[in-house]
């Protein structure tokens, strides 16, 4: 079922961008999206909530009577809410909180002379919008894993959209129930691009926002690429993606089953499986013809499966794994080996690392505690999760006496009249009347 890329030749593993080129990658041309949603994102920020109602009834089939989501409805669904799935969400939130919370920074001040200082302080955004994606499957934990931590970081300000289904004109109702769990009461029946431009212009409904995050599908990402700069983004999110670095001590059915579970969500997800051994390759190929026919969705599983971004990678041994998942920088990465600790330890670039056969990665996606808003496409290799950090932004004070300012005047004004820059110069030697007095050529003129 999987492709098979056979990297077993001693010593002449490619590396660099040669090695990526060889490992799969699902095929996403948001540039093309782009464009084909840019239409959208100018209606919204022209015409407001009309354009976004008419986007709306033309994509999703919904005419909407108003964006927000009444405050009864979302109670009304938590209300609804089964008891296990309240208990399973109650759980989820409690260990995304604790685990979030010990993310949250701490000022620090660094004294570089008597009189001077430099504090970094971190404030929170004070608005922000999280999408919750609503199509090929219901993500009230994508609320807990975007909520959570800007609640831990301080935002003031939530507002959270996801599209409406047809038959209500509503998010999912679990959704809803999740919003309510948290204590979100700002939420909109708007999905796609639109949803996007919404949060980042503003509606006569809704106040624009400073950030938005959330996962979402090629047409959310290309509308987060446009709105870039207006606001700030999170990341561009494509198709979700596991890699799993095993060697023969892994157990196959552990391993076909993680494979399956992220195939699951899109026929695009990407199932890589870097081992170092032939007979588990071929033990797990077993398991996974045993098990696609078992799930419920077969058809879509079989397709990410097969698709060219799946495949089962071949490598003499665990440094030649660790290459190639490094190259990869998978969104999602299991390590199913002998002291697997040791062997995490030693990954550079993955957006979640899940050690040992007991840490799949579902339970990062539910319970875990951990964040699974994660970097996918090798994104990994410069760009972190979704965090408390996230939310927050350095701001540093630096506060300097004249004593301060005078040790150190005379670099200053050697370093900007080394950049032709007098004027730089001269604004810390204007606050010396007695220029002999500063250290080093303080007068500002060019030598």
């Amino acid at each position: 079922m999987l492709n098979r890329i056979d990297l077993r030749i001693p010593g002449a593993l490619p590396s660099g961008a040669d090695l990526q080129r060889l490992l799969p990658r699902a095929g996403l041309d948001v540039t093309v999206a782009t464009e084909q949603v840019r239409p959208i994102v100018e209606a919204v920020r022209e015409h407001g909530a009309r354009a976004v109602i008419e986007a709306t009834h033309r994509i999703d089939k919904v005419t909407l009577a108003a964006l927000r989501v009444p405050a009864g409805e979302l109670e009304a669904a938590a209300q609804a809410l089964d008891p296990a799935l309240r208990e399973a969400l109650g759980t989820a939130i409690e260990r995304a909180r604790t685990v979030h919370s010990d993310q949250r920074r701490q000022e620090v001040t660094t004294t570089l002379a008597a009189g001077g200082t430099v504090t970094q302080r971190w404030r929170p955004v004070r608005r922000v919008g999280l999408y919750v994606p609503g199509g090929l499957a219901v993500y009230p934990s994508s609320v807990v894993m975007n909520v959570v931590p800007a609640q831990v970081a301080g935002v003031e300000s939530i507002a959270v959209t996801s599209p409406p289904q047809r038959d209500t004109g509503l998010p999912h109702p679990h959704i809803l129930a999740a919003c309510a769990l948290l204590g979100v009461d700002e939420v909109y029946a708007v999905g796609g691009a639109q949803a996007i431009a919404m949060l980042a212009y503003g509606t006569e409904e809704s106040e624009p926002v400073d950030l938005i995050t959330g996962p979402g599908n090629v047409w959310v990402t290309a509308a987060k690429r446009l709105v870039r700069g207006v606001v700030g983004i999170d990341a561009e999110a494509g198709p979700t993606e596991i890699a799993i670095l095993a060697d023969d001590t892994a157990d196959p059915r552990h391993v076909a089953a993680d494979l399956i579970s992220q195939a699951e969500h899109d026929p695009l997800a990407a199932s890589v499986l870097v081992t170092t051994s032939p007979e588990l390759l071929a033990e797990v190929e077993r398991e996974l013809a045993a098990q696609v026919t078992a799930t419920k969705h077969t058809e879509r599983i079989g397709q990410a499966l097969s698709g060219s971004q799946s495949a089962a990678v071949l490598v003499e041994d665990i440094d030649a794994g660790l290459r190639v998942v490094d190259a990869y920088a998978a969104e999602h990465l299991e390590i199913q080996t002998r002291q697997p600790r040791a062997v995490a330890e030693r990954v550079r670039s993955a957006g979640a690392i899940f050690v040992g056969a007991w840490s799949p990665v579902s339970l990062g996606d539910y319970c875990a505690g951990s964040n699974h808003v994660l970097p996918t496409g090798g994104c990994a290799r410069h760009s972190s999760g979704l965090s408390v950090q996230t939310f927050l932004r350095g701001v540093q004070l630096i506060e300097y006496d004249e004593r301060a300012l005078r040790e150190v005047a005379g670099h200053v004004v050697t370093l900007a009249n080394a950049e032709d820059l007098p004027a730089h110069g001269q604004a810390v030697t204007a606050r010396f009347p007695d220029a002999d007095g500063v250290a080093g050529d303080a007068r500002g003129g060019a030598a």
